[in-house]
């Protein structure tokens, strides 16, 4: 069983794009990644799943400048500030899903409205 993946490897692995994973690791969200003795990077099981967490992140709305500042946190700050980082951008998350859910209400009593429309007219 392969403990460590080559970046083409890792990049299948976590859906991204090699540009991606060394832009990430660029701006510090990831690694340092592990070289091998000719140079090349070697993602481990703890790099893909921070991987995964970032990509998780991401898709809660969470930017570069937020991944960057969580980053820190998991360095050198307290779970305190940790906590209320997440928390923080938990209730943002809430707050969208909330309007998204009314949004999908109103989506629904229009189709249903024009679908009535459509079979009377």
């Amino acid at each position: 069983m392969t403990s460590t993946w080559t970046p083409a490897e890792a990049a299948v692995r976590t859906g991204l794009s090699l540009d991606t994973l060394r832009y990430y690791e660029r701006e510090g969200l990831i690694g340092p990644v592990a070289r091998t003795t000719g140079g090349h990077r070697s993602y481990s099981k703890d790099d893909l799943f921070w991987i995964g967490l970032i990509g998780c992140l991401r898709d809660a709305g969470l930017g570069i400048a937020d991944l960057r500042e969580f980053t820190v946190l998991l360095r050198e700050g307290g779970s305190g500030d940790r906590i209320t980082f997440l928390s923080g951008h938990r209730a943002e998350l809430s707050g969208r899903v909330e309007r998204l859910q009314t949004a999908i209400a109103v989506l629904d009593e229009k189709i249903a409205h024009y679908t009535r429309d459509a079979a009377h007219g």
